[in-house]
This record gives structure tokens, C-alpha cells and sequence, in this order.
């Protein structure tokens, strides 16, 4: 490959709602960003599809954006990174390269059956936790792999005459850029492959036992590798052909490593369309007792993997979307702001956004959203002020499992993504939390840690204490509640939350 003066990093982060190409120069800030959103289709109640092959379209559109912004060709890229939303599967034919359905989204609950017949009358949804980390849930792809090769015609038939390729939307995103029908490479890492319910996480291989219960052939699953390697390069009909693509790493666990918490006992929580807080554990896989998920954090080459406790809200930024969308409440995102600001509280009203169910700590599926508190007082204010503090709550009790698990306790948060914005949720999130709330100068942490993954790979960066010399903290928000009415404010949620169970029984959805 050609060397210039200037060489730079180039991360694809394919998200649950848009997907971006970011470019990043060797201090790890951003040169500049391609990025488009594509369709949410919604078929049923509680269905969530995305059109994959609009995905694919999408990824080649932002990659030529950011290469064109920034006046640069594939001669100064060094490297490919990728992140992705995890949990969303992909099942498409080998020999076409068309998918057999739309990918299934993260939020989509459509296979709570197959969730409760795996579970079997015992309803033993820990039935294979102590081997994948994780409790049996809608929200994992593997139910969503074993939901299309029982739904669509002629799946299960092609499955197994080994026709079809399953993958989260990293593995999809790179079998398309090294190839596609013309020799692709079928590959995911570590942390995407921690969330399909099939992964060992002690040998970091695919459960053989697991998949037969599932009834999905082993010869869909996308080879496991570690989070930064090179996988393979850019086929020759793309844009940055010849490029090596040598990062992946779930969104989660991507802004884990862009904030540079690489050690046991440091952590982060991402404000996005949900909300997932990462908690290193180093080398050591500590299974929860308190509703979190085990998962991999990382995998460098041949060194151990790093593990993590993980609490996952399905609901944040999403609330916020749909006090816009649905309520017509506002007329965009950033007005929320404003119109909780219009009030001095609450007003005693708490939104428990439990759209899909309730994910950590409580795992309570037939659980839906609530609005609780009404009086006469309330108004557009305080609905906005709750959606807000929805969020932070949700947040504190996720950390409270964490405090719960660890041996450590948890003495800092640093945050990012878009939610970071508003200050008035940041010093909230401080206010309940007790403890202070960071936000770094870079907040596009998902695509940095993408890119710091692929970076380390072909020998861009150094090592990783040059990736956390990069680290900068830009704001700092500090506890400024007294802990009378942290405690009150606390148990007027857990009260809320409450009155969410229990919804959904045999004639409703």
C-alpha cells in the first residue's frame, strides 16, 4: 500500500438507527464523518425489522462521504474498523448474498415463545447462563436465528444443506467489503459473538449443545476471533480496496475501549437508543447474582480476553424519540431540554419506558411502560423532566447491581454518546448516583474504539498505554443532592417500576 505523510483510521459504526463511516487522524480525533439513517420498520406490536441489504447500500454511501469530506482516498487509510449494533441477526443465502429476511433488531420480542419453550415448565431461564453468560431473552440473536429458520419458507432446508450464513451486522458489514458471493470472509469477534447465546465463554468457541437445543446448524455460525486482527482486506470493486479491515468490536464494548477503560474495575455507560453500562473484570468471568449480563470486553490478538459485567437498558434515548414521534410532545429531540427546564421537578410524576419488557436488573418481559404520578399539577414539563430522569434512574440501579456483583466499588462513571449533550440529565445522573459523572472531550467513543481496535492491529498505535495517554476528560458533573431526597427520589421510582409488572398475560400484547 501506498504510504502518505498523513495516514488515518477509518471506523464503520453500524447502528440501530443510522450508520456512519468516521475518520479518525493518530491523536483519535475525528477528520470527518459520512452518516445515514435507514428505515425502522415496525410489522406487529413489539416487531422491530431493518432492511440489511439497505445497510449494506448505506455503509458504501458514508464511507465515500467521509472519504470525500476529508479530500482523502483509500492511500491514506491504514485501516478498517467496525462496531455494530450486536444483537441484530442476519441470516442471508451464500450464493446470492440476499438475505432470507429482514434482520431482526435487538428490541424486537417476537420470540418470546421460543424463549419460553427453551425455558421449558420449569421456566429456567438460567438454563445455560453458567456457559454463555447470559439468561434466556428476546433480546439475544440466537432465539432470532432459530425464529427465522422456523418461520420462513425453505430456512431450515437451506441451513442445512449449509446454504445460509448467519451473522450480527459486523459479520454482515465485513463478509459484504471483503467480497460477498466472491469469496467473503465469514467472521465475527468475541464480544459480538458473547451475545448470540452460543458462545462458551471460557474456550471462546461455539457450545455444540447449545445450538441443537436452538436447532441451528453449526455451519451458519461466522467464524470467532478476537476483537483486533486482520480479518481480511477490502475486495477489489470498493472504494478503500486493498485496505485491511482489522477491528471489530460491539457498540457496547467499542465505547468501553474508545474511553480507554481497559482495567478491571473501570467502567462506562453509553447514552444511545438504549442505555449499557460496562464493567471491566479483567481476566476473570464473574457471573452476576443481580440481573447483569457476563460478556467479553475485549480480545486483543493472542493476548486473554477481558471480561465484563454488563447492565442493559432497552429504553433511553428512544423515550425521548417517542415523546417526539408518537406524543407529538415536542418537535425535536433537543427541545426536551427546554421543556424540563420549564419546571422546578417532577411534580411527582416518574415514566417507566418499559416499551419492550424491562432489561437489567429486572429481566421482566411481560412488563410494559407506565405513566405514574398524574395529578391535576402535571404538565408537558414535568411528563419531560420524567422521560429525562427515566434514564438516570434506570442507570442507578444498574449500578447498584454492579456494587452488588463487584468486589469493587464504583467510585466514577464516564459517559458518552448523544444523551452526554444535556447537562441538566448529566448532573441529574451525578445527583442520584452519588458519585461524580465524566464526559471526555471525544464522545464519539464507539467509533473511536472501533478504530483504536483496528488501529493496534497493523501497528498504527503503539500499544495501549498510547491509546490511554489520548483519553481527556472534558467535563465533570459532581453530587449535589442530599442523600434524603437521593433515597426518596430512589424509592418513588422502584415504586413506579413496580406498577409496570405483570402487564401482558395470554389476551394481551
Amino acid at each position: 500500500m501506498t504510504k502518505n505523510d498523513k495516514s488515518y483510521v477509518i471506523a464503520i459504526d453500524q447502528g440501530t438507527t443510522s450508520s456512519r463511516a468516521i475518520i479518525f487522524d493518530h491523536d483519535g480525533k475525528i477528520v470527518s464523518v459520512g452518516q445515514k439513517e435507514h428505515e425502522q420498520i415496525f410489522p406487529k406490536a413489539g416487531w422491530v425489522e431493518h432492511d440489511a441489504t439497505e445497510i449494506w447500500d448505506n455503509i458504501r454511501e458514508v464511507i465515500g462521504n467521509a472519504l470525500s469530506k476529508a479530500n482523502l482516498t483509500r492511500h491514506h487509510i491504514e485501516a478498517v474498523g467496525i462496531t455494530n449494533q450486536r444483537e441484530t441477526a442476519v441470516v442471508w443465502d451464500k450464493n446470492t448474498g440476499k438475505p432470507v429476511y429482514n434482520a431482526i433488531v435487538w428490541q424486537d420480542t417476537r420470540t418470546q415463545p421460543i424463549v419460553d419453550e427453551l425455558a421449558g415448565p420449569e421456566k429456567d431461564l438460567d438454563r445455560f447462563k453458567d456457559i454463555c453468560g447470559l439468561p434466556l431473552a428476546t433480546y439475544f440473536s440466537g432465539t432470532k436465528v432459530k425464529w427465522i429458520l422456523d418461520n420462513v419458507e425453505g430456512a431450515r432446508e437451506k441451513a442445512e444443506a449449509g446454504d445460509l450464513l448467519f451473522g450480527t451486522t459486523d459479520t454482515w458489514v465485513l463478509w459484504n467489503l471483503t467480497g460477498g458471493t466472491d469469496g467473503g470472509v465469514h467472521v465475527t469477534d468475541v464480544t459480538n459473538a458473547s451475545r448470540t447465546m452460543f458462545m462458551d465463554l471460557k474456550s471462546l468457541s461455539w457450545d455444540e449443545s447449545i445450538l441443537k437445543e436452538f436447532g441451528v446448524p453449526a455451519s451458519m455460525l461466522p467464524e470467532i476471533r478476537s476483537s483486533s486482527e486482520v480479518y481480511g482486506t477490502v475486495h477489489s470493486d470498493q472504494l478503500l480496496r486493498e485496505v485491511p479491515i482489522a477491528g471489530i468490536l460491539g457498540d457496547q464494548q467499542a465505547a468501553t475501549f474508545g474511553q480507554a477503560a481497559f482495567e478491571a474495575g473501570e467502567a462506562k455507560n453509553t447514552y444511545g437508543t438504549g442505555c449499557f453500562l460496562i464493567f471491566n473484570t479483567g481476566e476473570e468471568i464473574v457471573h452476576s447474582k443481580n440481573g447483569l449480563l457476563t460478556t467479553v470486553g475485549y480480545k486483543i490478538g493472542d493476548q486473554p480476553a477481558h471480561y465484563a459485567l454488563e447492565g442493559s437498558i432497552a429504553v433511553a434515548g428512544s423515550l425521548i424519540q417517542w415523546l417526539r414521534d408518537n406524543l407529538k410532545l415536542i418537535s425535536s429531540a433537543p427541545e426536551v431540554e427546554r421543556l424540563a427546564a420549564s419546571v422546578e421537578d417532577n411534580g411527582g410524576v416518574y415514566i417507566v419506558p418499559a416499551f419492550s419488557g424491562l432489561f437489567a436488573p429486572y429481566w421482566r418481559s411481560e412488563a410494559r411502560g407506565a405513566i405514574v404520578g398524574l395529578t391535576r399539577f402535571a404538565n408537558r414539563g414535568h411528563i419531560a423532566r420524567a422521560a429525562l430522569e427515566a434514564t438516570a434512574f434506570q442507570t442507578r440501579e444498574v449500578l447498584d447491581a454492579v456494587n452488588a456483583d463487584a468486589e469493587v466499588p464504583f467510585e466514577e462513571l464516564k459517559v458518552d454518546g448523544g444523551m452526554t449533550a444535556n447537562d441538566a440529565l448529566m448532573q441529574f445522573q451525578a445527583d442520584i448516583l452519588g458519585v461524580p459523572v465524566i464526559r471526555p472531550e471525544i464522545t464519539e467513543t464507539t467509533a473511536l474504539g472501533a478504530a483504536y481496535a483496528a488501529g493496534l492491529a497493523v501497528g498504527f498505535w503503539r500499544d495501549m498505554d498510547e491509546l490511554r495517554a489520548q483519553w481527556a476528560e472534558d467535563t465533570r458533573w459532581v453530587p449535589a443532592m442530599a442523600d434524603e431526597e437521593r433515597d426518596r427520589q430512589m424509592r418513588l421510582w422502584k415504586k413506579a417500576v413496580t406498577k409496570t409488572f405483570d402487564w401482558v398475560d395470554e389476551d394481551v400484547q
